[in-house]
């Protein structure tokens, strides 16, 4: 049994999940449902509500739990330090924390570890100066290679002219790292192509399409404009079909209208971090701890996918809802958390 509620904070949207399970998980031998929470930094953006989607599917798999998933309605730093405070007060078993702007946790996140708050860092690796011992989240150096080596797929090895990257997000380590995948790819292999920018897009969705529109119109003849946020692929089809002109474009993250961009033939390929996984894999070892697991400590590599022509429907389907992602990861989520020694690297290896 679930029950769903949408709580107003300030500016900022609230959800509080209470998720109950048929049966406890052996060994946990208390009826007290579980304090967790998962802070997130926008609940307008798809990569986040991936996440939030994982999480609450964890808590439903590890029973009576009661989970506080919040987020900005926005990036907007401050409120999600508040919400994140807020969060450790109530969620005393334990908070995952998603971030865009980690230098503001510092002392937050210190706060809560000497309040023995168990803390994991999801998506985007734990700031300097703090004592979290955990992080959930792909490599994105290696997903702007798989990105790379799907363009590389559409030009010949003689290819000259110039290529245009995007930035939604300038100085965030996480797009940085994709990005330089991206150029490590692009220099090794096609040496005759001139990378241009990376350009700030903006990540919000008006802000990026309006940049974009800005940057393809001053680099006309580019052979590919290629980004590495969420919203990129949105707005470089929307140009397409707007201008009436055809040209390559690819991006990451599994937005819906991005993934039927792929189908449409707009975008060649999209890489995804995979958000769900890192949301549900935090979640569950929260759970386990609480119940008596030891939590990890490292960084847990949950992985990626390219999605292009060949398995575009397939994604579709697996992103249709909640009950159809949460079957589509199941095997996967199970796999990692079977062989969790598999998947962990020391936290300064993350990339």
């Amino acid at each position: 049994m679930r029950s769903l509620r949408f709580v107003a904070v300030g500016a900022a949207a609230a959800v509080l999940l209470s998720a109950c399970g048929s049966a406890e998980p052996a060994g946990s031998g208390s009826d007290k449902p579980l304090k967790l929470a998962f802070v997130y930094a926008t609940s307008t953006q798809n990569p986040f509500q991936e996440m939030a989607f994982g999480a609450k599917a964890a808590a439903d798999d590890a029973g009576k739990v009661d989970l506080t998933l919040s987020a900005p309605t926005g990036i907007n730093g401050s409120q999600q330090v508040s919400l994140f405070q807020s969060a450790t007060r109530t969620a005393t078993d334990g908070v995952a924390l998603e971030t865009l702007t980690p230098d503001l946790f510092v002392r937050p996140l210190n706060q809560a570890t000497e309040q023995k708050v168990p803390l994991v860092a999801v998506d985007t690796a734990p700031p300097a100066g703090t004592k979290v011992d955990l992080f959930i989240g792909n490599s994105n150096t290696e997903l702007g290679k798989a990105l790379g080596e799907e363009f590389l797929k559409q030009v010949p090895e003689n290819a000259t002219g110039d290529v245009v990257l995007g930035n939604d997000i300038p100085g965030l380590a996480v797009l940085e790292q994709r990005l330089d995948g991206v150029k490590q790819v692009i220099q090794a292999k096609r040496p005759g192509l001139k990378i241009l920018g990376p350009f700030d897009s903006g990540s919000e969705p008006t802000t990026n399409f309006n940049k974009w529109n800005d940057i393809v119109k001053a680099n006309p003849n580019a052979v590919a404009y290629l980004g590495v946020g969420a919203q990129d692929a949105v707005s470089l089809a929307l140009i397409q079909k707007n201008s009436g002109r055809k040209f390559l474009a690819g991006s990451c993250d599994p937005d819906s209208s991005a993934l039927q961009a792929v189908k449409d033939g707009y975008v060649f390929a999209l890489a995804s971090p995979e958000h769900w996984m890192k949301g549900y894999i935090a979640l569950r070892l929260l759970a386990d701890h609480a119940r008596g697991k030891d939590l990890p400590k490292g960084w847990w590599n949950t992985g990626q996918l390219v999605v292009n022509s060949s398995n575009v429907d397939q994604i579709i389907a697996r992103q249709a809802d909640e009950g159809t992602r949460k079957a589509a990861f199941k095997a996967e989520a199970d796999k990692q958390l079977a062989n969790p020694a598999q998947y962990i690297k020391p936290i300064g290896e993350a990339n």
